[in-house]
C-alpha cells in the first residue's frame, strides 16, 4: 500500500513538471487573427500575451472603427488562446491522473 502511494505521489510530481513545461511551451505558441477584411492583425501567445499588433493605413483615419476592430479582433485572438491553452493543459494533466479505483470515469 505504502509503495502504492509513492508511486501516486512521484507521478503527481511528474504530472506537475510536465504543466509546468507545457506552460512554458505555451508562451511559444502563436496565433494570429485577423479583421474580415484584413485590415487589423493581431498575434498573441497562446499564454494570451499580445505579441504584435498590425493596424493597416486606411483604418488610422477613422478612429472608432479601428477601436471596434481592436476589441472584436483581441477578444477572438483571446478566446482562441484560451481555447488551446486549456486543451492543452487539460491534457497534461488527464495523462497524469494516477491509475485510482473508480476515477476512470473521469478519463
Amino acid at each position: 500500500m505504502f509503495g502504492d502511494m509513492m508511486g501516486m505521489m512521484n507521478k503527481i510530481k511528474e504530472t506537475q513538471q510536465k504543466v509546468e513545461e507545457t506552460k512554458e511551451r505555451l508562451k511559444t505558441v502563436t496565433i494570429e487573427e485577423k479583421s474580415s477584411d484584413g485590415l487589423l492583425k493581431v498575434t498573441i501567445s497562446a499564454t494570451r500575451e499580445i505579441k504584435n499588433i498590425s493596424v493597416a493605413q486606411e483604418l488610422m483615419d477613422d478612429k472608432e472603427q479601428l477601436e471596434d476592430y481592436l476589441v472584436l479582433t483581441l477578444n477572438k485572438a483571446i478566446s482562441r488562446a484560451s481555447e488551446i491553452n486549456e486543451t492543452e493543459l487539460a491534457a497534461v494533466a488527464k495523462d497524469g491522473m494516477p491509475d485510482i479505483p473508480g476515477l476512470d470515469q473521469f478519463k
